[in-house]
């Protein structure tokens, strides 16, 4: 599923090389070392088990609370649908986890309960977390709000400024390290190695959101990471119906996140699991289909009238192209496009849309177009905004899978609007875009 060909051909793919076998002759298949399945096998058949004659090709859907257990003489663990464990929510969790190489998954009821429980399950009062200064709307809240308000002091790095960075930011009851990459909305693309060899050195975990990219096109373990988060309600469930989130990692730290899980209670819905589950066994096609048409309409756009500036991070202008290529097998579903004409520019693109929805979330088989400034980074201040090159002009896109004639045709009336809406705004005196 390789979008390109790597710079650097010994980098860790999820794509695992045959092992090899015995000459002829020698052993059967019994002994015979099993090769690990690739990707999109996995994405298939991940946590599924042998099955036995006459049963369900497809999980069905346990819609029940909970199960039957805890009588006398009964020592099993207890199955009960807030706890997690019903078995939907276990085969997602395992399977997402086999997909990213860890040792064990939990799915809960979002991407940011995801990350909560995980940063929740990891300080304490008194405690300091590092982490970088490019994140999603809602994390960051969640850092300078939450966390402080639990005695958690947090300290902010920039990750351009690389080891020394972290290093510096570091206290002695610093707990983890936090990164997202790629980042929303600006796609900066920050090599998790550098973090990863501070926390190596430190014996604290790196915590990483990898939304943005899925397992198909970049596994955190392989990178250093210790824990990975997604938020399931973009590409891993696929169809924009579903609210979930996955975490994975050590079995170990899995549990203690499972532990916050049955305290503070956002379980996933057992059907939300099963939608879950049928959105992962389309994962490998549906994220080869979003890597094409992303790269293919983020070169169309490269040069457009009233277009300022593309961002993505497949194209030789991104700050971020040559590590991107050594990290990632594709370069992902999300762009983005800074107009000239600055607010008036997205409003008149807005409302030229015809076959994209204007809505906020991502990663569903339908392009998705917002404005960060109104929807994932509204709380923040525009001239926060502007430092962490989130402009007024900026439209993301979350490209689906839908014709590339149709949607260059879709974006090409849009621009169209844009460029109206902005010439309006300059014929009018005293008006700012």
């Amino acid at each position: 599923m390789t979008a390109f060909e790597p710079d650097e051909p010994s980098r860790p793919t999820g794509e695992a090389p045959f092992q090899p076998q015995p000459p002829d002759g020698e052993g059967d298949e019994s002994t015979r070392p099993e090769r690990p399945l690739e990707l999109a096998t996995r994405s298939i058949h991940g946590g599924m088990g042998r099955a036995q004659s006459g049963a369900p090709v497809v999980m069905p859907l346990y819609q029940s609370a909970t199960f039957h257990g805890g009588g006398p003489g009964d020592e099993g663990e207890l199955r009960y649908s807030r706890y997690g464990n019903n078995p939907n929510q276990e085969l997602v969790g395992d399977r997402v986890a086999q997909l990213e190489g860890m040792e064990a998954g939990l799915a809960v009821g979002s991407g940011m309960a995801a990350i909560a429980l995980t940063l929740l399950s990891l300080v304490r009062t008194g405690d300091h977390v590092v982490t970088s200064d490019r994140l999603y709307g809602a994390t960051r809240l969640f850092m300078e709000e939450e966390l402080p308000r639990r005695g958690v002091e947090v300290g902010w790095v920039d990750p351009e400024n690389g080891e020394r960075g972290w290093r510096d930011a570091l206290r002695p009851r610093t707990r983890l390290l936090y990164l997202e990459t790629p980042t929303n909305p600006t796609l900066r693309v920050h090599d998790p190695r550098v973090p990863a060899a501070v926390a190596r050195e430190q014996r604290i975990p790196l915590v990483m959101d990898v939304t943005f990219a899925s397992p198909m096109n970049f596994r955190a373990g392989e990178w250093g990471a210790e824990v990975a988060i997604h938020s399931a309600t973009k590409y891993l469930g696929g169809h924009s119906d579903l609210i979930a989130g996955v975490v994975t990692g050590p079995r170990a730290r899995i549990e203690e996140i499972q532990r916050m899980l049955r305290l503070y209670g956002p379980a996933l819905d057992p059907h939300a699991a099963w939608l879950l589950d049928r959105g992962l066994r389309t994962l490998d096609v549906r994220i080869e289909r979003h890597n094409r048409n992303a790269l293919s309409l983020a070169r169309w756009f490269q040069g457009r009238p009233g277009v300022d500036r593309v961002i993505y991070p497949g194209l030789p202008s991104h700050p971020d192209h040559e590590l991107a290529t050594r990290l990632l097998d594709g370069y992902g579903g999300m762009l983005g496009v800074e107009l000239s004409g600055g607010v008036a520019a997205t409003e008149g693109f807005c409302r030229s849309l015809r076959l994209a929805a204007l809505a906020p979330s991502l990663g569903g088989v339908e392009t998705l177009v917002s404005l960060p400034r109104l929807t994932s980074h509204r709380s923040m201040d525009a001239g926060a905004r502007r430092a962490a090159g989130i402009g007024d002009g900026l439209v993301r896109i979350s490209v689906g899978l839908e014709g590339l004639e149709d949607l260059t045709g879709e974006f090409e009336r849009a621009l169209a609007g844009a460029r109206s809406a902005s010439s309006r705004v300059s014929a009018t005196p005293g008006q700012e875009s």
